[in-house]
């Protein structure tokens, strides 16, 4: 356990998004080398691979769900120095993450109604059957893996997720053309060799992951005592976590009025957009590393009842995100053509991706203000802010865009800029919930103490 309630802000935040960042980076290797390899199989395998992708869309809303119930839950134990209820959190996630695994196994059973739903032909169907057979049970895994991490952060303890994401990430990539292509072996094993491979590697991290528990001295153990359901803190985790998942669900809302909208523009539009978005998902990493960072440390800072430093950890973080944006920004606005032209060397492509990361960049501050605002709502146990201003970004997108999109004249350009604009309305919204949020709950002075509350033993965890 690390005490994130003293020392340096600025340097807990730092050294924990180092370890964030490693493991997102990994991450985003391992997608690129996967891509690659699937491709070399051709079309249908590209397709059949993506499809089965949209499952590791739930997996993360679901996922997301559970870890920021946990991170938060134990970190407001771990600060206020309850270690017995952050065990019981920490037990009842396993629980939690069990039925969320099994309930996902039920989808083996519909694996070809899926396949055959989304295939555009025979072959792809096959391919995508060939492919979910092995990928299903390794999003199961997925479950255990993330509540352990995010109780492990939620105790400040960032190295063990970074080691071990990075190890599978690694293990994964190495297995892959060995499965795939029967390097060594002879035996080619086609898509279903690179879901087996991401099976293989997220089965090795759940066991690796379990070791930092079994220590008579570690902080959270396993204890078989509290397996047994405690649907209050379901709840309380569940209600937390919920508003965050949903999120996954607005983003896959975005990009399929976009896709749809683009449709008439063609295929290079739709690949421009493509490559834009991408371009922006690794130019965020740093400040999603940052927003996981944040949370563990403004949770124990909240469960501490240290008021002042737990609005601190905002702006601390809320300057270390906006400079570096600023930064980013920059970079991206000043080679936003080459940028594009590294994956496609159409030019109406690179034109389309070019204008999109023109446009967008200049949201780029705001959108890291914003990461850091939804993971303070996270850190103080209420997500429901972050939920509103995020529907209200969708929506002030969503409803002109489709108005307009009948419109003569009507340009991708339109889309880009409203979406910029619907960033900045968000912070605004955000700013302003948050400052709500730091008058009702971090007046703890003021609070009528129970029993419960005052008692070293408990957690102040307040209801939303």
């Amino acid at each position: 356990m690390q005490d994130l309630t003293s020392g340096s802000l600025t340097g807990h935040l730092l050294k924990t998004t180092s370890f964030m960042l490693v493991s997102m980076v990994f991450q985003t290797l391992y997608v690129l080398i996967d891509l690659y390899w699937v491709g070399r199989l051709g079309t249908d395998a590209v397709a059949a691979v993506g499809l089965s992708g949209n499952l590791m869309f739930i997996v993360l809303a679901a996922t997301q769900m559970l870890g920021v119930g946990t991170t938060t839950l134990v970190s407001h134990a771990t600060g206020g120095r309850s270690r017995e209820r952050a065990n019981l959190v920490f037990n009842q996630s396993q629980v939690l993450s069990l039925v969320g695994g099994l309930f996902f196994l039920v989808a083996m059973a519909t694996r070809r109604v899926y396949a055959e739903s989304m295939s555009a032909d025979a072959a792809t169907l096959q391919l995508a059957d060939e492919y979910l057979l092995w990928f299903i049970p390794a999003l199961a895994l997925q479950f255990g893996l993330v509540a352990m991490g995010s109780a492990l952060r939620g105790t400040g303890n960032f190295r063990p997720g970074m080691v071990v994401q990075s190890a599978t990430v690694i293990l994964n990539i190495v297995l892959a053309p060995v499965l795939i292509f029967g390097w060594g072996t002879g035996i080619e094993l086609g898509v279903a060799g690179a879901a087996l491979s991401t099976l293989i590697a997220i089965a090795i991290g759940v066991v690796w992951m379990v070791v930092y528990f079994l220590p008579a001295d570690a902080y959270l153990r396993f204890s078989f005592r509290d397996w047994t359901p405690r649907f209050d803190l379901w709840r309380d985790m569940l209600k937390i976590g919920l508003p965050a998942g949903a999120e996954f669900a607005f983003m896959a809302v975005y990009l399929m009025i976009v896709y749809v909208v683009s449709r008439p523009f063609g295929a290079a539009a739709q690949a421009g957009f493509g490559i834009g978005i991408r371009i922006i998902q690794a130019c965020f990493l740093p400040v999603v590393a940052l927003g996981f960072a944040v949370g563990p440390v403004a949770g124990q800072n909240f469960g501490a009842r240290k008021a002042d430093r737990v609005r601190q950890t905002f702006r601390t973080g809320a300057a270390l995100a906006a400079g570096a944006m600023f930064v980013l920004a920059l970079m991206v606005w000043l080679a936003a053509g080459p940028m594009v032209g590294v994956f496609s060397s159409d030019p109406q492509v690179i034109a389309v991706g070019e204008e999109y990361l023109h446009i967008i960049a200049f949201n780029f501050v705001a959108s890291g203000i914003v990461f850091v605002s939804s993971s303070m709502f996270q850190a103080m146990g209420n997500t429901i802010p972050s939920l509103i201003t995020s529907a209200a970004r969708i929506a002030i997108v969503a409803v002109p865009v489709l108005l307009l999109a009948q419109s003569p004249g009507f340009t991708l350009r339109w889309i880009w800029y409203i979406s910029a604009g619907a960033v900045v309305v968000q912070l605004a919204m955000n700013l302003w919930l948050l400052q709500r949020e730091f008058r009702v709950r971090l007046n703890f002075d003021t609070m009528v103490k129970t029993p419960a509350a005052s008692s070293p033993e408990s957690t102040p965890v307040l209801s939303s």
